[in-house]
């Protein structure tokens, strides 16, 4: 009988896009390298990335730095609202201001969100079956790794709102067999220089 082996989850959003949303800036595609440099070292099996041009941009780059790695085009690595809380579920101190920041979500949308999300949990968390650890990067937006960070602290499905992540920041998440899943970092940026960090976060943020 074949047993478990650890996951390691890197989870990095995509460098800095143009104003139009066409692809990356040039800061974004100097992010991108930089991150891809910064895990050669790593053991990746795959590199999962989002539909949309400025993932899958930053996942070619970053590609480019490794060996071999081969890259993977999902769905459910893309850019979606993954739970839309009802003001009941809310914090009550906070909750004109999150669903003031949602909006008016289609009821359409809203449930096409919470389906990807159950299928990125599904398909990239939690422990993989054999006798080797397995290390995977996933490519994606804010909202997915806000999500994939509360799945992991086994917080309450709206507490992805607020978890944010700046451009080709890391995160990494460990999952072992017999143990609570692991954030052994996150935003993490030693890979960029002053001037490539923080982009992604209001300037007030930016520490």
């Amino acid at each position: 009988m074949n047993g478990a082996a650890a996951r390691y989850l890197y989870l990095a959003r995509h460098g800095e896009a143009l104003p139009d949303g066409s692809g990356l800036s040039e800061t974004g595609r100097r992010q991108a390298v930089l991150l891809g440099r910064r895990l050669r070292e790593v053991p990746l099996t795959a590199v999962h990335h989002g539909p949309l041009r400025r993932a899958a941009q930053t996942a070619r780059l970053i590609g480019e730095q490794l060996r071999g790695v081969p890259a993977f085009q999902d769905e459910a690595a893309g850019d979606y609202l993954p739970a839309v809380p009802t003001r009941e579920q809310l914090p009550v101190d906070c909750a004109d201001h999150l669903l003031d920041f949602l909006g008016d979500v289609p009821a359409e949308e809203a449930a096409r969100g919470a389906a990807l999300a159950r299928t990125a949990t599904a398909r990239f968390t939690g422990t993989v079956a054999g006798d080797e650890d397995r290390h995977e990067l996933v490519v994606t937006h804010a909202f997915l790794i806000g999500w994939l960070l509360r799945d992991a602290m086994a917080a309450p499905d709206w507490r992805w709102l607020g978890l944010n992540h700046a451009n080709a920041a890391l995160t990494v998440i460990r999952y072992a067999p017999g143990r609570p899943a692991t954030v052994i970092t996150q935003n993490d940026q030693r890979h960029l220089p002053a001037e490539l960090c923080w982009t992604g976060f209001p300037s007030e943020w930016q520490i």
